[in-house]
C-alpha cells in the first residue's frame, strides 16, 4: 500500500513537471524573436554616396569617397575625376579606424595622441571619417578623403546623415 502510494506520487509529480516544462516551452516559442541588427545595405550605400557626392561638388571638392560596413568592408567606392590616387588609400583607413573604433576619425586622433586609446593598425588620425548610427546600432562608416580633414569630414557627414546618423 506505502508502495502504491508513492509510485502514483512519483507518477503524478512527474506528469506536473513535465506539462510545466510543455507548457514553458510553448510559451517561449510564441515570444517573437529578436530583431536583427541593422545592416548597412547597397541601397542605403547609394544614399550616402549621392548626399556625399553632392556637398564635395557644391564645394568643388576633388574626393575619394567610401562607404563602408560595420566590419570595415566597403560597400561603394568613388573616386571623383581630380581626386589624387593616395586619397583612396586614406579614405580606405578612415573607414578601418572608425570601425574597429566607432569613433569619427578625428576624434581618435586626439584620443590617440592624448594616450586614452591603442592605435589601429594602418590606420590614420586626421579628420574624415564618420561612423553611420541607425537609432543606437553602428552599422558602418562613411569616409572622404583629398581635401582639408575638415572639409573631408564635412562630406563624410553630409554621407552618413542621409542614411542615419
Amino acid at each position: 500500500m506505502i508502495k502504491g502510494i508513492f509510485s502514483r506520487r512519483f507518477a503524478l509529480s512527474t506528469l506536473a513537471l513535465l506539462c510545466s516544462f510543455a507548457l514553458s516551452s510553448l510559451a517561449l516559442a510564441q515570444q517573437p524573436a529578436a530583431a536583427p541588427a541593422p545592416a548597412l545595405t547597397y541601397a542605403m550605400a547609394e544614399q550616402a554616396m549621392t548626399a556625399a557626392l553632392a556637398e564635395a561638388r557644391a564645394n568643388n571638392w576633388n574626393l575619394t569617397i567610401v562607404v563602408a560596413d560595420a566590419a570595415g568592408l566597403p560597400v561603394m567606392i568613388h573616386r571623383m575625376d581630380g581626386a589624387s590616387a593616395r586619397s583612396y588609400e586614406i579614405a580606405l583607413s578612415k573607414a578601418r579606424v572608425v570601425t574597429v573604433t566607432g569613433l569619427a576619425s578625428g576624434e581618435y586622433g586626439r584620443r590617440l595622441e592624448a594616450g586614452q586609446i591603442s592605435e589601429v593598425e594602418g590606420g590614420v588620425t586626421f579628420a574624415g571619417g564618420v561612423p553611420v548610427m541607425r537609432g543606437s546600432e553602428r552599422i558602418g562608416a562613411v569616409t572622404a578623403s583629398g581635401a582639408r580633414g575638415v572639409e573631408d569630414e564635412q562630406v563624410s557627414l553630409a554621407g552618413a546623415a542621409a542614411i542615419g546618423s
